[in-house]
């Protein structure tokens, strides 16, 4: 599930989008720019796979944003062979776990805080995506328990993840990565 959203810095608008695997709610994925194009999603996507590997078949869902829409994105989606998917226009139900994440953002960090330069805000939201959110923040559709930690439980019970459809050794590889950013 993908989409994105805008931060304002001192310096203009700062772009960042994410791509989140939904059964674990992590964000596997994420990219940030100074505009707001094809390129942005695309990176979102790219970091998304190489984190977790690809399955045989994967879908990448989002709303019918420009970027989403665009012959560009199109194209990177058929070379990575993802199936894009998205929703109908003015329909935020089917994408509201993405809207859910960015709303969260918004509350726990970006509304909190004024960035006086755009290199300000993109530290501030590496470190809440990748020393919070993913880690230690805590949902309660996933029995309070972080993202992370969800799928460190998955994977000491079971051999396959339901998310990818792949071993949980690529869960415990895009587990071992994060450690190391720890």
């Amino acid at each position: 599930l993908a989409d994105f959203t805008y931060i304002w810095t001192a310096q203009g608008w700062l772009y960042a989008a994410a791509v989140m695997d939904l059964y674990s709610r992590r964000i596997v994925g994420w990219s940030m720019s100074d505009t707001m194009q094809a390129r942005m999603v695309s990176d979102a996507l790219l970091m998304a796979l190489w984190r977790r590997g690809k399955p045989a078949a994967l879908m990448h869902h989002s709303d019918q944003g420009s970027q989403y829409t665009s012959i560009a994105f199109g194209n990177r989606c058929t070379e990575m062979g993802v199936r894009p998917s998205m929703g109908t226009v003015g329909d935020a139900y089917d994408n509201a776990m993405a809207e859910s994440f960015f709303a969260t953002l918004a509350c726990e960090l970006i509304n909190r805080r004024s960035f006086k330069t755009k290199a300000q805000a993109r530290t501030a939201l590496f470190t809440w995506i990748e020393g919070w959110y993913n880690p230690r923040r805590l949902h309660s559709s996933l029995g309070y328990l972080s993202p992370i930690k969800f799928e460190e439980t998955f994977v000491a019970n079971n051999d396959r993840a339901p998310s990818t459809g792949l071993p949980t050794a690529a869960l415990r590889s895009s587990q071992a990565t994060h450690a190391a950013v720890d």
